[in-house]
């Protein structure tokens, strides 16, 4: 079936919708030209410029950086068996290229998010996803007075709220928190530290009491992981294993300091989705609805199947939705994914829809071989991703974007979303 998509013709294979290798490499550099355009003219439209030239947009230096950024997403696609060795090199090249942008003292975000898209290497993960969530500037001299006064602030809500969780009005609240906490993670002996879930509890406590129109609702709970291990790992030495961390370890003051920057970084991130939490959870409801259209139009077979055995789009996405995957794949999966959701505008908002629509497709095959409502069920609710890689994110988040530069701009595109 031929496709034509921002001015560029795709064969698409409807009856097998996974990405090939081949597909992604020769798909790569037509959508991440795209992404670059896009992304420097809305670069320009914030700063009130008028868009370049088409000969400008295609100046060596930017050519450069799609090459680059091609490469990378070529790797991500077809690259399975490579070394640890070579792994290691290249770790360390693209440490060196985060290492160039935040060296200065003022960060180039355009730049930043372009080279995080790809993935973000441990050794400047905390420190960039601060600053693509919104939590630290690009002016690094405001860094020590926003730490202060932010770290601050956290600690005196916990002073002034958090007292209060005993009290009747919010005892319902904190009662959940207080079950849900040591239900996260369970394989985890990190998660399972008294010191670690006090911590989760306060977070969740201090921003349900600061965010009344949704407060707690279960599912954000397994949202400040992610944050908390990228930020616990900005203390621990290499060859720590953090799954099996001891946080006495840690000075107090260390703790502390983790603690706050993860219930700021969490808030941010909420604020982009707050209607997926608030009653009956709308922003869910419409995104599963979403999902649904989608697949309707990119796959129709397992669409169809899916409605013959009666099974509802609701019952397996919900959770897709509410917990952003989290569910799904293992947690270091996870990090690698909110890599690109915070480099991709409206990452957790948007972006996610595709990456859902991406991640049903992969399991066709899977899902058509199951004949009936049981196994359909069993299948999606436990679906095989163990022994999944960053090189499986990759793929799943070139396809994502194939669909996302396919679809969002289409005139019938989610006609029914509300």
């Amino acid at each position: 079936m031929l496709i034509k998509v921002l001015g560029f013709i795709f064969f698409i294979h409807m009856e097998d919708p996974k990405i090939q290798p081949q597909v992604a490499q020769t798909t790569a550099m037509k959508v991440l030209e795209t992404h670059q355009g896009l992304c420097e003219q809305e670069e320009l439209l914030e700063k009130g410029e008028e868009s370049p030239s088409k000969s400008s947009v295609s100046s060596p230096r930017k050519a450069s950086s799609i090459k680059a950024k091609t490469e990378a997403m070529m790797r991500l696609a077809s690259q399975r068996g490579v070394s640890r060795v070579g792994e290691q090199e290249r770790e360390l090249g693209r440490h060196e290229k985060f290492q160039a942008i935040l060296k200065g003292p003022n960060i180039n975000l355009h730049e930043l998010r372009e080279l995080s898209w790809s993935g973000i290497p441990t050794s400047v993960r905390p420190i960039t996803w601060k600053i693509l969530a919104g939590y630290l500037p690009p002016n690094k001299d405001r860094w020590d007075t926003i730490y202060r006064k932010k770290r601050e602030e956290y600690w005196s809500y916990v002073q002034q709220y958090y007292d209060s969780r005993l009290e009747e009005i919010h005892a319902d609240t904190y009662r959940q928190i207080h079950i849900d906490i040591p239900r996260m993670a369970p394989l985890i002996p990190l998660f399972q530290q008294d010191l670690v879930q006090d911590t989760f509890e306060r977070i969740l406590f201090i921003w349900a009491i600061r965010h009344p129109a949704s407060g707690y609702v279960q599912g954000i709970n397994d949202l400040v992981t992610p944050i908390f291990v990228v930020f616990l790992q900005e203390f621990l030495l290499p060859n720590d294993d953090i799954d099996n961390y001891d946080v006495r370890k840690l000075y107090h003051d260390a703790l502390q300091q983790i603690e706050a920057d993860s219930y700021w970084c969490l808030s941010h991130l909420l604020d982009g989705i707050q209607d997926n939490y608030t009653f009956a959870q709308p922003g869910i409801q419409n995104k599963v609805f979403q999902l649904k259209e989608l697949i309707q139009r990119i796959d129709v077979s397992l669409h169809e199947h899916l409605c013959q055995h009666e099974i509802d789009y609701l019952q397996f996405s919900f959770r897709w939705m509410n917990n952003l995957l989290m569910r799904e794949i293992p947690l270091r999966c996870t990090i690698r994914l909110w890599d690109t959701y915070l480099a991709e505008k409206d990452g957790f908002a948007t972006f996610h829809l595709y990456v859902c629509a991406a991640f049903l497709i992969h399991w066709n095959a899977d899902l058509l071989r199951e004949r009936d409502f049981q196994g359909l069920m069993l299948l999606l609710q436990n679906l095989p991703t163990q022994a999944w890689t960053d090189k499986d994110i990759g793929m799943l988040l070139a396809e994502a974007f194939r669909l996302k530069y396919m679809f969002a701009d289409a005139p019938n595109h989610l006609s029914g979303a509300r």
